[in-house]
Protein backbone atom coordinates (compact mmCIF):
# COMPACT_ATOMS: atom_id res chain seq x y z
CA UNK A 1 0.00 0.00 0.00
CA UNK A 2 1.29 3.36 -1.32
CA UNK A 3 2.63 6.00 1.98
CA UNK A 4 -0.02 8.55 1.04
CA UNK A 5 -2.85 5.68 1.69
CA UNK A 6 -1.88 4.77 4.70
CA UNK A 7 -1.41 8.35 6.24
CA UNK A 8 -4.87 8.77 4.72
CA UNK A 9 -6.37 5.01 6.10
CA UNK A 10 -4.53 6.43 9.71
CA UNK A 11 -5.95 9.65 9.86
CA UNK A 12 -9.71 7.99 9.53
CA UNK A 13 -9.12 5.87 11.96
CA UNK A 14 -7.88 8.97 13.91
CA UNK A 15 -11.34 10.70 13.17
CA UNK A 16 -13.59 7.54 14.00
CA UNK A 17 -11.92 6.70 17.56
CA UNK A 18 -12.19 10.68 18.45
CA UNK A 19 -15.78 10.74 17.16
CA UNK A 20 -16.40 7.31 19.47
CA UNK A 21 -14.47 8.22 22.53
CA UNK A 22 -17.25 8.96 24.83
CA UNK A 23 -17.25 12.71 26.70
CA UNK A 24 -15.37 13.05 30.04
CA UNK A 25 -17.74 13.13 33.49
CA UNK A 26 -16.60 16.86 33.28
CA UNK A 27 -17.96 17.18 29.86
CA UNK A 28 -21.10 15.16 30.57
CA UNK A 29 -21.96 17.85 33.61
CA UNK A 30 -20.70 20.55 31.82
CA UNK A 31 -24.00 21.54 30.33
CA UNK A 32 -26.71 20.95 33.17
CA UNK A 33 -24.11 22.63 35.55
CA UNK A 34 -24.47 25.40 33.88
CA UNK A 35 -27.66 25.81 33.83
CA UNK A 36 -27.44 26.55 37.25
CA UNK A 37 -26.21 29.95 36.85
CA UNK A 38 -27.61 32.98 35.55
CA UNK A 39 -26.68 33.62 31.92
CA UNK A 40 -27.88 36.62 30.19
CA UNK A 41 -31.00 35.74 29.07
CA UNK A 42 -32.55 33.66 32.12
CA UNK A 43 -31.91 32.81 35.40
CA UNK A 44 -30.79 29.77 36.60
CA UNK A 45 -32.06 26.81 38.29
CA UNK A 46 -30.54 27.62 41.73
CA UNK A 47 -32.19 31.64 41.31
CA UNK A 48 -35.22 30.44 39.86
CA UNK A 49 -35.85 27.70 42.79
CA UNK A 50 -34.98 30.42 45.41
CA UNK A 51 -37.49 32.67 43.66
CA UNK A 52 -40.52 30.33 43.55
CA UNK A 53 -39.46 28.96 47.20
CA UNK A 54 -39.66 32.73 48.76
CA UNK A 55 -42.88 33.63 46.37
CA UNK A 56 -44.82 30.93 48.44
CA UNK A 57 -43.26 31.39 51.73
CA UNK A 58 -43.91 35.54 51.54
CA UNK A 59 -47.58 34.43 50.23
CA UNK A 60 -48.14 32.10 52.96
CA UNK A 61 -47.15 34.51 55.76
CA UNK A 62 -48.95 37.07 54.82
CA UNK A 63 -51.82 35.29 54.32
CA UNK A 64 -51.12 33.66 58.22
CA UNK A 65 -50.29 37.58 59.16
CA UNK A 66 -53.95 38.87 58.36
CA UNK A 67 -55.75 35.92 58.90
CA UNK A 68 -54.29 35.80 62.49
CA UNK A 69 -54.88 40.02 62.75
CA UNK A 70 -58.44 38.77 62.72
CA UNK A 71 -58.62 36.31 65.80
CA UNK A 72 -59.18 38.11 68.85
CA UNK A 73 -56.61 39.08 71.09
CA UNK A 74 -58.63 38.84 74.24
CA UNK A 75 -57.82 35.88 76.30
CA UNK A 76 -55.60 34.83 73.23
CA UNK A 77 -58.02 32.62 71.04
CA UNK A 78 -56.21 29.18 71.75
CA UNK A 79 -55.76 28.82 67.40
CA UNK A 80 -53.77 31.84 67.62
CA UNK A 81 -51.18 30.58 69.64
CA UNK A 82 -50.09 28.34 67.66
CA UNK A 83 -50.31 30.10 64.33
CA UNK A 84 -48.10 32.82 65.92
CA UNK A 85 -45.18 30.17 66.86
CA UNK A 86 -45.39 28.65 62.99
CA UNK A 87 -45.38 32.15 61.76
CA UNK A 88 -42.67 33.46 63.46
CA UNK A 89 -40.54 29.72 62.17
CA UNK A 90 -41.32 30.40 58.51
CA UNK A 91 -40.41 33.98 59.12
CA UNK A 92 -36.94 33.18 60.43
CA UNK A 93 -37.09 30.58 57.32
CA UNK A 94 -37.52 33.33 54.78
CA UNK A 95 -34.92 35.35 56.65
CA UNK A 96 -32.19 32.80 56.12
CA UNK A 97 -33.52 32.16 52.23
CA UNK A 98 -33.43 35.50 51.83
CA UNK A 99 -29.82 35.76 53.00
CA UNK A 100 -29.24 32.90 50.65
CA UNK A 101 -30.69 34.84 47.51
CA UNK A 102 -28.66 37.89 48.81
CA UNK A 103 -25.69 36.11 48.10
CA UNK A 104 -26.34 33.87 44.72
CA UNK A 105 -27.40 37.21 43.76
CA UNK A 106 -23.93 38.86 44.75
CA UNK A 107 -22.11 36.23 43.37
CA UNK A 108 -24.11 35.71 39.43
CA UNK A 109 -24.76 38.46 37.24
CA UNK A 110 -28.32 39.25 36.65
CA UNK A 111 -29.91 38.28 33.43
CA UNK A 112 -30.01 41.59 30.98
CA UNK A 113 -33.79 43.46 30.87
CA UNK A 114 -35.81 43.59 27.85
CA UNK A 115 -34.21 45.55 25.38
CA UNK A 116 -37.62 47.37 24.64
CA UNK A 117 -38.03 48.29 28.83
CA UNK A 118 -38.16 52.00 28.63
CA UNK A 119 -35.35 53.78 30.93
CA UNK A 120 -37.58 54.68 33.77
CA UNK A 121 -39.42 51.52 33.98
CA UNK A 122 -35.69 49.67 34.29
CA UNK A 123 -35.02 52.09 36.98
CA UNK A 124 -38.80 51.22 38.59
CA UNK A 125 -37.76 47.43 38.41
CA UNK A 126 -34.91 47.90 40.32
CA UNK A 127 -36.11 49.94 42.84
CA UNK A 128 -39.13 47.48 43.29
CA UNK A 129 -36.44 44.45 43.79
CA UNK A 130 -34.60 46.86 46.09
CA UNK A 131 -37.40 47.41 48.78
CA UNK A 132 -38.49 43.62 48.21
CA UNK A 133 -35.02 42.58 49.48
CA UNK A 134 -35.20 45.33 51.94
CA UNK A 135 -38.28 43.73 53.39
CA UNK A 136 -37.47 40.38 53.31
CA UNK A 137 -34.62 41.37 55.95
CA UNK A 138 -36.88 44.10 57.60
CA UNK A 139 -39.54 42.01 58.08
CA UNK A 140 -38.48 38.68 59.90
CA UNK A 141 -35.84 40.95 61.87
CA UNK A 142 -38.69 43.30 63.19
CA UNK A 143 -41.01 40.09 64.24
CA UNK A 144 -37.76 38.89 66.02
CA UNK A 145 -37.30 41.83 68.02
CA UNK A 146 -40.90 42.00 68.85
CA UNK A 147 -41.05 38.48 70.35
CA UNK A 148 -37.63 39.51 72.22
CA UNK A 149 -39.61 42.90 73.50
CA UNK A 150 -42.13 39.78 74.59
CA UNK A 151 -39.98 37.93 76.13
CA UNK A 152 -41.25 34.83 74.00
CA UNK A 153 -37.74 33.40 72.59
CA UNK A 154 -37.88 32.88 68.91
CA UNK A 155 -36.57 29.24 67.18
CA UNK A 156 -36.11 28.30 63.77
CA UNK A 157 -37.78 24.58 62.92
CA UNK A 158 -37.93 23.82 66.43
CA UNK A 159 -34.21 23.36 66.22
CA UNK A 160 -32.14 26.54 67.34
CA UNK A 161 -33.28 29.16 70.15
CA UNK A 162 -32.34 32.37 69.22
CA UNK A 163 -30.70 34.54 71.34
CA UNK A 164 -33.22 37.68 72.32
CA UNK A 165 -32.18 40.77 70.03
CA UNK A 166 -33.55 43.29 73.26
CA UNK A 167 -34.43 43.16 76.61
CA UNK A 168 -38.24 42.36 77.49
CA UNK A 169 -39.75 45.71 77.20
CA UNK A 170 -44.13 45.96 76.47
CA UNK A 171 -43.50 49.39 75.06
CA UNK A 172 -40.94 48.63 72.81
CA UNK A 173 -43.20 45.45 72.20
CA UNK A 174 -45.97 47.25 70.93
CA UNK A 175 -44.10 49.58 68.98
CA UNK A 176 -43.10 47.01 67.09
CA UNK A 177 -46.31 45.23 66.30
CA UNK A 178 -47.00 48.66 64.35
CA UNK A 179 -44.11 48.51 62.12
CA UNK A 180 -44.49 44.97 61.71
CA UNK A 181 -47.81 45.51 60.37
CA UNK A 182 -46.82 48.53 58.39
CA UNK A 183 -44.19 46.47 56.87
CA UNK A 184 -46.16 44.33 55.82
CA UNK A 185 -48.47 46.30 54.00
CA UNK A 186 -45.31 47.94 52.34
CA UNK A 187 -44.44 44.01 51.35
CA UNK A 188 -47.96 43.29 50.28
CA UNK A 189 -47.87 46.70 47.83
CA UNK A 190 -44.59 45.43 46.62
CA UNK A 191 -46.13 42.21 45.98
CA UNK A 192 -48.88 43.66 43.75
CA UNK A 193 -46.93 45.59 41.57
CA UNK A 194 -44.39 43.23 41.03
CA UNK A 195 -46.72 40.09 39.96
CA UNK A 196 -49.14 42.99 37.70
CA UNK A 197 -46.06 43.57 36.19
CA UNK A 198 -45.19 40.44 35.45
CA UNK A 199 -48.31 39.74 33.80
CA UNK A 200 -48.32 42.69 31.77
CA UNK A 201 -45.24 42.19 30.31
CA UNK A 202 -46.34 37.90 29.82
CA UNK A 203 -49.88 38.77 28.35
CA UNK A 204 -50.03 42.73 26.96
CA UNK A 205 -46.45 43.01 26.02
CA UNK A 206 -45.31 38.84 25.41
CA UNK A 207 -41.99 39.73 25.93
CA UNK A 208 -39.62 37.53 27.90
CA UNK A 209 -39.64 39.16 31.00
CA UNK A 210 -41.42 36.16 32.88
CA UNK A 211 -39.97 33.28 31.00
CA UNK A 212 -36.50 34.38 32.51
CA UNK A 213 -38.00 33.06 35.84
CA UNK A 214 -39.86 30.06 34.34
CA UNK A 215 -38.66 26.80 35.27
CA UNK A 216 -37.55 24.76 31.30
CA UNK A 217 -37.70 28.13 29.27
CA UNK A 218 -35.48 29.53 27.43
CA UNK A 219 -36.31 32.66 28.18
Amino acid sequence: MPGSQLIATGTRQRERIRVQTPPTPLQTLSTPASRLLNSEQHYGAVAIALHWLMALLLIGLVAMGLYMVSLADTGYDAWKIPLILIHKQLGMLALAIAALRLLWRWANALPRLVDTLPGWQKVLARFVHLCFYGLMFALPVTGWIMSSAAGIPVSVLGLVTLPDLVAHNDLLFRSYIELHGALAFGLMACMLVHIGAALRHHLLLRDATLKKMLPGSDG
